[in-house]
């Protein structure tokens, strides 16, 4: 696994090495000493897959806040997406600062967003499939959310949304340039 850091304190974007001959490829696309060596949690505890009909469609911005926060390992099996992570913890150095990654089955790469961010996503192509390990199992009294077009957050989406959930559509906008999301 090819580890590349991301402009954002403690994300990173990991490329599976391929070891190719003429059948094809055999690639490691999870490694958790490989994770550790790099300071990341593996400890996975559930697997998720959605399926996008449409190109253009947001899922996001997602995340689950104490004592259920989650690590996610994040890949794109079929198709093309916009990966969007948001920092929300306020003693990092690139707290609310976000950052986008084109994640697609041509590229295999995977995004590993840490506790304390907020993903989200823009489906490039259409029935676009993402697969995602995480590290807390879902809790909906946990799960919280960012507005998808926050004027606060700025985040440049790189196609006409298509389609968007109600519940993606109705999460409140930022009030505070620094907003508290995690207990300290």
């Amino acid at each position: 696994m090819i580890f590349e850091p991301t402009t954002l304190a403690d994300a990173m974007l990991i490329r599976p090495e391929l070891r190719e001959d003429e059948r094809g490829f055999f690639a490691r696309t999870m490694c958790a000493v490989e994770l550790a060596q790099h300071g990341l949690n593996a400890d996975f505890v559930q697997q998720n897959a959605s399926l996008t009909r449409r190109a253009g469609t947001i899922r996001g911005m997602h995340f689950q806040i104490n004592p259920d926060a989650e690590d996610k390992l994040i890949r794109c099996v079929v198709g093309a997406i916009q990966d969007v992570v948001v920092d929300l913890r306020p003693e990092s150095p690139t707290f609310m600062r976000h950052e986008g990654f084109t994640l697609s089955a041509g590229n295999r790469a995977m995004l590993y967003v840490p506790k304390g961010f907020a993903h989200g996503f823009q489906t490039l192509s259409d029935d676009t499939e993402v697969t995602y390990l995480i590290t807390a199992p879902y809790a909906p009294q946990s799960e919280r959310g960012l507005r998808f077009d926050d004027p606060k957050l700025g985040i440049e989406w790189p196609m006409p949304v298509a389609d968007l959930s109600d519940k993606d559509r109705n999460w409140p906008l930022l009030e505070s340039d620094k907003p508290v999301f995690f207990a300290r």
